[in-house]
């Protein structure tokens, strides 16, 4: 029986209860509006952030600084903007009504950088020394002129071993070749005169020298 009567008060209090967290919901939250401003000439300042501390919720201050955003009562609001000292506002619990204008005032942020002294040379053999010992960098063509130099690049590819790209282009290269000449006698370059013309270029040039 007592069981039946905790049943029958729950139901008729769950509703009042519902509509007591729903009162309390809408009271608590609170539309804020407002305008940001220099605090010494009472500017307009724009693109000022307005966040609402650990919410991922915020708004932008327009050109003419006004701002509008939906926050409960008791949260903190912080105005952050470049050129200007961070500023947190906190929403009083008291306030009466779903709305509330605001007027706040930020202070500019005065960086103050290290002195730079300019000096000028003692004197003009001074800068002629020292533009013509000056070490300019190669540019993009010097740069490429030396990467593309032949005795350089002849140099290289007498000790510098083939990659797994070249190497695999050999090898297919090969295999290609033999391909090619399956079921019949390979031609033989001795009697081939582009052949002896390169065996004759390279022989000038010292290719089968002996290398100490």
């Amino acid at each position: 029986m007592m069981k039946k009567i905790y049943i029958l008060l729950s139901l008729f209090l769950a509703p009042i209860l519902a509509s007591a967290q729903i009162t309390d919901f809408r009271d608590s939250v609170i539309q804020i509006s407002g305008i940001t401003m220099t605090s010494d000439s009472l500017r307009a300042v724009p693109a000022v952030s307005i966040l609402v501390k650990g919410q991922n919720r915020g708004t932008v201050s327009n050109a003419a600084g006004i701002f509008s955003i939906v926050a409960f009562k008791g949260d903190t609001l912080s105005f952050s903007a470049v050129g200007f000292h961070k500023k947190d506002y906190k929403i009083p619990l008291d306030l009466v009504g779903s709305n509330f204008s605001m007027l706040q005032l930020l202070t500019e942020d005065t960086v103050h950088l290290p002195v730079t002294v300019i000096r000028p040379y003692p004197s003009r053999k001074d800068v002629e020394r020292i533009f013509t010992s000056m070490d300019i960098p190669d540019d993009a063509y010097e740069i490429a002129r030396k990467n593309t130099d032949r005795a350089k690049m002849r140099a290289l590819s007498r000790y510098m071993p083939y990659d797994g790209g070249e190497n695999f282009n050999s090898l297919m290269r090969k295999q290609q070749q033999s391909l090619y000449y399956a079921g019949q006698v390979p031609p033989q370059n001795i009697f081939n005169p582009l052949a002896w013309a390169q065996f004759l270029d390279a022989w000038k040039r010292g290719d089968f020298k002996r290398q100490d």
